[in-house]
């Protein structure tokens, strides 16, 4: 199951990791996810929130 954010949907990507060398090796980039209760749709809710939701204040906190 893939982690995501609730309010952006935004999620782990993947990529290559550059070595010295130049020799490419798979990777991924994870996204700041933090564990919040949330208020949605005027319930509270424990929800996974990336860190720039929270400072844009897309998200109300409980």
């Amino acid at each position: 199951m893939q982690i995501k954010c609730s309010i952006c949907g935004k999620h782990a990507t993947s990529g290559n990791k550059i070595s010295h060398s130049h020799k490419a090796s798979k990777r991924r980039f994870h996204v700041n996810l933090q564990k919040l209760r949330v208020k949605l749709d005027g319930k509270t809710a424990k929800k996974y929130v990336c860190t720039k939701c929270i400072r844009s204040e897309a998200v109300q906190k409980a």
